[in-house]
Formats: C-alpha cells, structure tokens, sequence
C-alpha cells in the first residue's frame, strides 16, 4: 500500500488592511524586504518571509499581526492580497495524511485574532507556541489605549477650530486644527496618533484609505478639561519632486470649518510616549509637522510648570524650518519661559543668513547635549526622513567631542526605552 502523498503546510504573514494604516513602517523595518505596497495595500511575499518577527513590534495598529496556515502550493500571492479589502478565513486544511510544517511556520506568531496555530503532522494535532515582542516606551509612560475605533467602527468629531500657523504670505499652509469627541470615549497620550477618513473615492473607486497625523494636544485635552485634542496638518500641494500633487487628506483637513464633522479611527501608537517620572530629561528634534508630538508634550509639562508641579527635568527643543513664518507654533514657542525650556531654532532660507539645519544647532550646543545624554533623558526625533541622517550623524560627533561611546549609548537607550524616531 503506498504511502500518502506529503502535503507540506505553510504558516502564511499577512498584513490585515482593514486595520493597516499604510505608514510605511513594516516595509521599512523588515530586513529581508519580504514587504511591498501598492497605492492601496500593504503585502508579505510568501516566498521570501522566513517569519523573524521583526516587523511585529514596531507597527503601530497590530495589523501586522495576522497569519494563515496554507497549503504551501496555495500560499496566496502578491497579486491576490493586493486586491484585498479584508483577509481571508482560515482555510478549511486536509485532515489526513502525511503534513508536514514548513520549519519557519512553527516559530509564527499566533494570529491576531485569536486563531489557534494548529496543524496535523502524522497524524497528531500540533500546537506552537508562540510569543510576540512588543514595543519599548519609557517605562513610566502611562498606560495608552489602543484601536478603539477602526475603519468599520470609526468615531465622529466635530471640528472645534481651524486655525493657520504660519504667515498669510508663507509658502506653506500649515494649520492647527482642533477636534471635539464630545462625550465619545476617546482618550489619547502625547506622541500617539489618530487615523483620519477623508471621504470620497480614489482614482479606483475605492473609499479613500485613512491618513494618521500626531496628536498634538496635551493628554487631558487641547481645551484643559475637555474631550478634544489638536492635530498640526500642512496642506500637502507639491511631492517630494516638487511636481503639482493634491494630498487628499491634508488638503480636506486643512479646508474644515468649525462645525464640520470627521470619521476618525485609533488611537494608534505604544512606543513614541513621553516619561512620567520626577528627574526625566527630554530632548526633542523636529521639523516642520513633526512638531506636533513635541508640542503636545511640551503643552504637558508646560502645564504641570504653571500649576508648581514640575517634573524638575529638562526640556530642551531643537525646531527647523525654512523661515520663522513657516515655523508652527512660532509665536507661542517664544513665550515660553527659558527657565522652563532650551530652546534651539534652525531657518534654513532667511535672506542674508547662513543655512542652519537642527543637527548644526545640535553641534553648537554640544556641551549641553552631551551632558543631557549622560542623564536621565529621552530623546524624540520627528518630522522628514531626510532630516535623520543628519542628526545621527551630529549625535555622534557630539558624543566622540565629549568622550562618549555613541554607538553603545544609542544601543542601551533603545533597549531602555529613551531613543524614538518617527520620520515620514
């Protein structure tokens, strides 16, 4: 009698994208580039994820957390989870016969939803267990809710406010723009983001897929005491070429009037959340937008500072900008108390004044960066991704000037939980 044909099963990753809010993070973070997007979906290419994990940790909505198991010849392809709107049920598996777990698929996380990581190999049911890492904020952050509201279940806010912060005449539009959840359970941290729906449909006839911006209130709310927080939204009308482009999201958001309302998802993010505890140093380097997770942190403490119960650590805040007109939350950020925050402006295009960028503020003040790297400090890097390279590069001569090991002072602090980075 012959023995049954071996059917070999695969522990399939798949991204959910009625949960993915397409910020890039998987694709960027997996080191093997397993990952690809088109204009719609996020993808895991079957043959080549060997399932390490290292994407898992750092997206921001779990919805990298999911997996199938497949017969490998029917793992589904590229092609066909890119036409997806939301994944598969488990498929129903071949319950005789000889299977056999491909050696990456035992080592698979547990899907997300809660679906047992099963197979039969000769004829015995096989459990894997399984663990996921999970993401290393400050250890006296608090606790910060996650997904609430998602792209079935999103919340309605009204538009409190719509304000523009930068010059009438700047070049860029950038707005602060105030939302009210009214008695809608909507709690956020500073440093966690919100997904927003703009309505309508894309070039495919699709529903427009949500866009996540920053919070950039304080965590009791934009208006102390109220059920709202504040988003800093640059209206988006030229690519990264410089080439004529309409960003769908930011141009909505930035043409909202008091009064409208908006289908928000989240709230998104457990790692970029600021320390809690009396001591903590926190060093913040933005640009542009990217100020909104410093502003709301800043607004934090800023309010702890007013009422006399201040965390007696440091603030210290490196800002960029083209000009101080397009520099948001300008006219606040200057009367703000020194003896409350160090701040440090960089304008790269005002007339008649050498280009200066953070990471040259960073190296002018090395002393003081030095000394609060030796500390108790937490250092937040946001805004463009072109602005990174610059300021590892300038920690590190810092560093090397003030006879500090950088590159093993950047490994602890990671681990510890004081070194986040979100650039776009």
């Amino acid at each position: 009698m012959n023995a049954p044909e071996q059917v070999i099963l695969l522990r399939q990753h798949l991204i959910d994208p009625e949960v993915c809010i397409r910020c890039n993070t998987c694709e960027e973070t997996c080191p093997i580039d397993a990952i690809t997007h088109d204009e719609r979906n996020y993808v895991v290419n079957a043959d080549i994820c060997n399932a390490c994990n290292a994407c898992i940790s750092p997206c921001p909505t779990g919805s990298i957390d999911n997996w199938r198991t497949v017969l490998r010849a029917s793992a589904y392809s590229i092609a066909e989870q890119l036409t997806w709107d939301e994944l598969p049920a488990q498929q129903e598996l071949p319950a005789e016969g000889a299977l056999q777990v491909e050696p990456e698929a035992e080592s698979a996380p547990a899907p997300a939803d809660g679906t047992a990581l099963a197979a039969v190999v000769d004829g015995q049911q096989v459990n894997a267990a399984t663990t996921s890492t999970s993401q290393v904020p400050p250890w006296s952050a608090a606790h910060p809710y996650l997904n609430l509201y998602n792209l079935k279940r999103p919340v309605t806010a009204t538009v409190a406010g719509n304000f523009r912060l930068t010059a009438p005449d700047a070049d860029s539009d950038v707005r602060h723009i105030v939302l009210d959840f009214g008695t809608c359970f909507f709690p956020v941290l500073e440093g966690q983001s919100i997904g927003i729906l703009p309505p309508g449909t894309d070039a495919s006839g699709k529903p427009h897929y949500l866009r996540m911006y920053s919070v950039a209130s304080a965590r009791d709310g934009e208006r102390e005491g109220y059920n709202n927080l504040s988003l800093t939204v640059k209206r988006v009308e030229t690519d990264h070429e410089g080439k004529p482009v309409r960003g769908v999201a930011s141009n909505y958001l930035c043409d909202l009037q008091k009064g409208d309302t908006v289908q928000v998802t989240g709230p998104f993010g457990t790692n970029f959340l600021m320390p809690n505890h009396a001591g903590s140093n926190i060093l913040m380097i933005c640009t542009g937008t990217g100020s909104a997770p410093m502003r709301a942190m800043t607004e934090h403490r800023r309010r702890m500072f007013a009422k006399g119960k201040p965390l007696d650590g440091k603030l210290t805040l490196f800002f960029g900008a083209r000009k101080p007109e397009e520099l948001p939350y300008f006219g606040p950020l200057l009367k703000l108390p020194s003896e409350f925050i160090d701040m440090h402006l960089a304008f790269s295009r005002v007339s008649g004044q050498p280009r200066a960028y953070v990471q040259d503020k960073i190296r002018a003040a090395s002393q003081r960066v030095a000394e609060l790297l030796r500390g108790d400090t937490y250092v937040y890097i946001c805004g463009l991704k072109g602005m990174e390279a610059g300021v590892m590069e300038a920690m590190q001569e810092v560093c090397s000037a003030n006879q500090i090991d950088w590159p093993a002072l950047h490994a602890k602090m990671v681990a510890e939980g004081r070194f986040h980075v979100e650039t776009y």
